[in-house]
C-alpha cells in the first residue's frame, strides 16, 4: 500500500473537516451541470460519459501517483459491485432522470435528508451511537439547508403534474448514496479509498455502459452535437464531482466515519448561494444567512462529541 493511502495518527480532524467541506463544494454545482446537460442527451448516455471521464482521470491520477492496484479477493469484489450498482449505475440513473422532471434547487432539497438517511442507518444496520449533540446537528443541518434552498427559490415547492416522479427518483439517490456511503467502510479499511473509489467506479461504469448498449442509447451523433459548454459540464461531473470527490469523501468516511461526514453535504446548497452571490450578482438575504448558520452549528453539533470524547481520552 502507497503512503498516500496509509492513515497516519493526527492530532486534529481540521484537515479532514476542511477535504470534506471542499468535496461537499464540489458536489454543490453538480446538481446545475446535470440540470444543465439534462437537456442535451439522454439520462443513461449522459452518467456513461460522466463516468467514462471520472474512470480515466482515476486511472491517471492512480498512474501519475504510482499507486499499485491490489487484487481484491472474492468477497471484495462483490462488496465492490455492490458499490457500483447502487453509488454509481443506480444513483446516477436516478439522478439523470430526475433532474428531467424537477429543477436543481428541488432536487437539492431532498438530497439534503442524506444526513439523516446515513446517521439512521448508521445507527440501525452498524449500531453507530447517535447521542443528542449528533441528532441536533443532523436536525439543524437540514433545517439550514432547507431555508437556504427554499429562500433562494421560493417557487421550487409549486410543483407540476409530474413532479412526484421527480420527487421519488431524486429520493432514491439519497437511498443509493446511503448503500455507498455504510457500506464501504469495511473496504476503506482494507483497501483504502483510492482501490474502493477505482475499482467500484470502473464496476459502475461498465455496468452503464452495458445498459446502454443494451437499451440502444450510445449515440455518436448526440456526442458530436455537444459544445463546448456540455463538455465542460461533462468534465465537471466527471474529473471533479466524481474521481477526485469521491476519493475525498471515501478518506472523509475512513476517518471520521459515515455519519459525521454524511453531515457535511449540507453545505451543497450554501455553496450554490454564496457562488451564485460572489459570481452572478445574486442577493443574500437573511434568511440564507440564517440557514447557513444553521447548517456550521449543525455541523459542529454533529462532529464535536466525538472531538470531545477523543481528547479525554474515551
Amino acid at each position: 500500500m502507497s503512503s498516500y493511502e496509509q492513515n497516519p495518527t493526527k492530532p486534529s480532524d481540521t484537515p479532514v473537516y476542511l477535504k470534506l467541506a471542499a468535496v461537499t463544494m464540489i458536489w454543490g454545482g453538480t446538481f446545475v451541470a446535470g440540470r444543465f446537460l439534462a437537456d442535451s442527451l439522454s439520462p443513461l448516455f449522459a452518467a456513461s460519459l460522466r463516468f467514462l471521464l471520472a474512470s480515466i482521470a482515476l486511472l491517471l491520477f492512480v498512474w501519475q501517483a504510482r499507486v499499485p492496484l491490489l487484487r481484491p479477493s472474492a468477497r471484495q469484489w462483490l462488496q465492490l459491485a455492490l458499490l457500483g450498482l447502487f453509488g454509481i449505475f443506480f444513483y446516477n440513473l436516478c439522478f439523470f432522470y430526475g433532474l428531467h422532471y424537477i429543477n436543481a434547487s428541488r432536487a437539492s432539497l431532498i438530497v439534503a435528508l442524506n444526513p439523516a438517511v446515513i446517521g439512521l442507518a448508521s445507527w440501525l444496520l452498524l449500531k453507530e451511537r447517535l447521542g443528542r449533540a449528533k441528532v441536533a446537528g443532523i436536525a439543524s443541518c437540514i433545517a439550514g439547508a432547507s431555508i437556504v434552498i427554499v429562500s433562494r427559490n421560493p417557487q421550487l415547492l409549486a410543483s407540476n403534474a409530474d413532479a412526484w416522479i421527480g420527487d421519488l427518483l431524486i429520493f432514491g439517490c439519497v437511498l443509493s448514496w446511503g448503500v455507498y456511503s455504510l457500506f464501504s467502510r469495511e473496504l476503506n479499511q482494507t483497501l483504502g479509498p483510492v482501490q474502493t473509489v477505482t475499482y467500484s467506479i470502473l464496476l459502475g461504469t461498465a455496468m452503464l455502459w452495458a445498459t446502454s448498449a443494451l437499451r440502444g442509447e450510445l449515440s455518436v451523433d448526440a456526442l458530436l452535437s455537444l459544445g463546448p459548454q456540455q463538455w465542460l459540464g461533462l468534465t465537471y461531473l466527471g474529473v471533479l464531482g466524481s474521481a477526485l470527490a469521491y476519493i475525498g469523501y471515501y478518506d472523509g468516511i475512513r476517518k471520521i466515519g459515515a455519519t459525521r461526514s454524511g453531515v457535511f453535504i449540507a453545505l451543497n446548497p450554501l455553496t450554490a448561494v454564496i457562488l451564485g452571490a460572489l459570481l452572478l450578482g445574486e442577493q443574500l438575504t437573511l434568511t440564507m444567512c440564517l440557514g447557513g448558520g444553521l447548517i456550521l452549528a449543525g455541523i459542529y453539533l454533529s462532529n464535536k462529541p466525538l472531538a470531545s470524547a477523543a481528547k479525554k481520552g474515551i
